[in-house]
C-alpha cells in the first residue's frame, strides 16, 4: 500500500458561497498536478515571444517609414509566428486537460471546484471492491467521493428476478448487480441513471425487467461480449471507475445445509430456511477473470462486502485463483460485516461467526480488518433479521474496527457516507502504520 497517498473527501458542491470560499475554489487551480499551470505558463511564454516579434517588426516599420517587406524582417516574423504556434499548443493542451470538465460547471467558481475535484479523485487510491447485491452498490456510492480509481468485482451467480430470466433466455451473465454498480458510480443527478433503474410494471414479457438489465443484455448480444457491454454502459453513464465480473463462467450456486440437505440455485438457498454448512460453485474450476486478478494485484486496498455472505460474497472468493490472488496482494484487506443478519443465510450470526464462515471457505488470513457496526439499532417488525453484534470474541488473523454505520432510513443497511469514511480511515491508518514500519526498518 502506498503510504504517501492522502484521501480527503472531495466536496462536490457547485462552488457558490462567500467571497472567501469562492477565492479558495479559484486558488485550487494552482494546486500542483492539475495539468493547468504548465499550459498557462507555456501560453504566457508564447505571448511573450509573439510580443517580442511584433515589437521587433514595429520598430523596423517605424524606423524605415513602413517600406516593402524585406528579408531583414524575417527574424521578427519568425518570432511572432513561433509565439503564435506556442500559444495554439498551450490552448490545445489546456482544452485537453480541463475542457470536458468546464462543460459540467455553469460558473468560474464551479469550474474551479469541478477541475479540482476530478483531478483529486483521479489521484486517489486504487480500491478494489468485491461482492454483489445491494451492499456493494451502497459501498460504491460512498467511495466515489474519495477516488476515481475503483474497480468493482461483481458476482455472477444471481439466477432470480429479471437477471435470472435474461440469463436463462439469452445466455448472458446476470446483469442486475452490474447495473446497480454502474448507477452507484455515476453522477447521482443523472437522468440516465434513473433510466437505467426504471423497472417496467406492465406488459407481457417486460413486466419485472429493468431498463438497465435489458440495455446490458442487448449490448452483450450486439457486441458479442459482456465485458464490452459493460464498457459501453460505463461510457453512457460516465462512471468514475471500472466494473468487471469475477468470472465469465456460467456459475451455478448450491449449498449444503447442516442437516445434509443440498439446495441448488442462488435464489433457492435463502428460501430453504436452513443453516448453511458449505457453499459450492459449479463449475468448481471456474477461472477468475484476468481483469479482476490484475486489479487485485495492483490494489492499494481490497474491500470484501458488504452483502449476502453466502450468495453475493463467497461465490467471488471461491472462483479458481481468486483467493490466492488476494492473499498475495500487498494491499490491506478489509471485510465489511453486515449490520443485520439475513434470513436463510446468517440468522443468529455475530461478527465472529461471519468472519469464521469467510475463513472456512477461503483461508485463515483472507482479511486483515473486519469493519462492523458499533451501535446496533433495534429493527422494527417490518424488517427481517436482527442486528449483527460484536460480542467481544477475538478474531484470529484480523482486527475488528467498530464504527457507526447504520442507515437512518433503512436500518438493515449501511449508510454510504459512514461506511466509506470508515473504510478510508482504515486505509489511512494502515498507510501510516506501514510508513512507520518502513521507517523503523530503515533506521
Amino acid at each position: 500500500m502506498n503510504g504517501n497517498r492522502q484521501t480527503p473527501r472531495v466536496p462536490n458542491g457547485n462552488g457558490n458561497g462567500t467571497p472567501s470560499s469562492s477565492l479558495s475554489n479559484i486558488l485550487r487551480l494552482l494546486v500542483p498536478g492539475l495539468g493547468i499551470k504548465r499550459w498557462m505558463l507555456l501560453g504566457a511564454a508564447g505571448i511573450s515571444i509573439c510580443s517580442i516579434g511584433i515589437a521587433y517588426l514595429l520598430r523596423k516599420f517605424l524606423a524605415l517609414g513602413f517600406p516593402d517587406f524585406l528579408p531583414g524582417y524575417f527574424e521578427g516574423a519568425l518570432l511572432m509566428g513561433g509565439g503564435i504556434m506556442i500559444m495554439l499548443l498551450a490552448a490545445y493542451g489546456l482544452y485537453r486537460s480541463v475542457g470536458p470538465l468546464i462543460l459540467q460547471s455553469p460558473s468560474i467558481h464551479g469550474i474551479a471546484n469541478t477541475i479540482y475535484t476530478r483531478r483529486s479523485l483521479g489521484r486517489g487510491p486504487r480500491i478494489v471492491t468485491i461482492g454483489g447485491g445491494t451492499g456493494l452498490s451502497v459501498l460504491l456510492r460512498g467511495l466515489k467521493a474519495y477516488t476515481d480509481n475503483i474497480t468493482a468485482i461483481v458476482t455472477v451467480g444471481d439466477d432470480g428476478g429479471s437477471s435470472g430470466r435474461l440469463r436463462r433466455d439469452f445466455g448472458v451473465l446476470p446483469p442486475g448487480d452490474f447495473r446497480n454498480c454502474l448507477v452507484a458510480l455515476a453522477d447521482d443527478e443523472s437522468l440516465v441513471s434513473e433510466l437505467f433503474q426504471y423497472r417496467f410494471d406492465q406488459g407481457d414479457g417486460l413486466k419485472g425487467h429493468s431498463f438497465g438489465n435489458l440495455f446490458i443484455a442487448a449490448l452483450t448480444n450486439i457486441t458479442d461480449s459482456f465485458e464490452q457491454a459493460l464498457l459501453e454502459s460505463s461510457r453512457v453513464l460516465a462512471i468514475h471507475g471500472r466494473i468487471v465480473p469475477t468470472t465469465t463462467a456460467n456459475l451455478q450456486l448450491s449449498a449444503k445445509l447442516t442437516d445434509g440437505t443440498i439446495v441448488e440455485g442462488e435464489s433457492k438457498i435463502s428460501e430453504a430456511g436452513g443453516q448453511i454448512e458449505r457453499l459450492m460453485i459449479n463449475p468448481p474450476d471456474a477461472a477468475a477473470h484476468e481483469l479482476a486478478l490484475n486489479a487485485v494485484q495492483n490494489a492499494d486496498l481490497i474491500v470484501i462486502g458488504p452483502g449476502s455472505l453466502y450468495t453475493s460474497i463467497l461465490p467471488n472468493l471461491m472462483v479458481k485463483g481468486f483467493t490466492q490472488a488476494i492473499s498475495k496482494a500487498a494491499a490491506h484487506k478489509v471485510y465489511v460485516c453486515n449490520v443485520a443478519t439475513q434470513k436463510g443465510e446468517t440468522e443468529g450470526y455475530t461478527v465472529a461467526d461471519h468472519h469464521e464462515a469467510l475463513k472456512r471457505h477461503t483461508s485463515d488470513d483472507i482479511v486483515d480488518y473486519v469493519v462492523a457496526n458499533k451501535r446496533p439499532v433495534e429493527l422494527g417488525p417490518q424488517f427481517f433479521g436482527t442486528p449483527v453484534v460484536h460480542d467481544g470474541t477475538p478474531l484470529e488473523h484480523a482486527r475488528v474496527v467498530l464504527a457507526e454505520l447504520t442507515s437512518t432510513e433503512h436500518p438493515v443497511r449501511h449508510d454510504s457516507d459512514k461506511l466509506a469514511q470508515a473504510i478510508m480511515d482504515v486505509y489511512d491508518n494502515g498507510s501510516r502504520l506501514q510508513s512507520l514500519i518502513k521507517a523503523g526498518l530503515s533506521i
